[in-house]
């Protein structure tokens, strides 16, 4: 197993073990279906975000959800893109069928 397969296994698992259910269900299936696209800064961007707080995140995240990112200035700048990529997914991934 390569160095970044690993990588991929360990932010998956950290994805999915968080301190609160509600951000499981927003960046597990995240992280199985879009972590593997992200470039490597954007990864790293990610791993950071795993270190923040997960109150804060899911506001920062549900903020976003079908805002089309009117609500950028909701949390850091720097996570900007990539919290409004994760909202797009769970957006798509909860929409009625």
């Amino acid at each position: 197993m390569s160095d970044d397969d690993n990588t991929l296994k360990r932010l998956r698992m950290r994805a999915w073990r968080r301190g609160i259910k509600e951000m499981d269900l927003i960046l597990g299936p995240f992280a199985d279906t879009a972590l593997s696209d992200l470039d490597a800064p954007m990864r790293a961007q990610f791993e950071a975000l795993l270190g923040e707080n997960d109150h804060d995140l899911y506001q920062w995240v549900t903020a976003r959800i079908g805002q089309h990112t009117a609500q950028a200035g909701r949390g850091p700048a720097a996570y900007g893109p990539l919290l409004d990529r994760i909202a797009a997914h769970a957006t798509t991934r909860l929409a009625p069928q």
